[in-house]
């Protein structure tokens, strides 16, 4: 890993996770350092516009339930939830499923999915490429005018 990726992480560990109630003061290295990864898959926000808030519920219960609340700008509220009787495991758990979400909503505003934000076609590229070929125009009177010339020279 090179010295500006770990200089993102650490920006991203401190300033965009919050760690929320059911965790002990302990703990809280270790959450950030698990969920310091979502990094790479939030990326390409800026990180003063970001907000990913992990809390902890039923804690030392038979399944502690870990929620990932994550705003982003232009995205609704993403909310991941996993149940496990581990932490590190149901963070995980949260983590993926959030990652999960993440993927979703990208894929559903990407122009090969959405056909308003679609702008060049196959469709349209081989109409282009058909009318390329095709010249001259097969046109009959088009092409009985191309032809005038050559006959009259007989």
């Amino acid at each position: 890993m090179s010295k500006s990726d770990d200089r993102q992480r650490i920006t991203f560990r401190e300033n965009v996770i919050h760690v929320g109630v059911g965790f002990a003061a302990k703990e809280r290295p270790h959450v950030r350092e698990a969920l310091s990864t979502l990094a790479s898959h939030l990326g390409r926000w800026d990180p003063r516009d970001l907000d990913v808030e992990v809390t902890l519920q039923d804690r030392g219960g038979k399944e502690q339930r870990v929620t990932l609340r994550t705003m982003l700008p232009g995205l609704p509220q993403l909310i991941a939830v996993a149940e496990s009787p581990d932490i590190t495991h149901a963070l995980t758990e949260a983590k993926r499923e959030l990652i999960r979400q993440l993927e979703h909503q990208k894929s559903a505003r990407e122009p090969m999915n959405n056909r308003r934000l679609r702008r060049a076609t196959i469709r349209r590229d081989r109409a282009r490429a058909s009318k390329l070929e095709t010249w001259p125009h097969p046109d009959t009177r088009h092409f009985e005018l191309n032809q005038r010339p050559a006959d009259a020279g007989r």
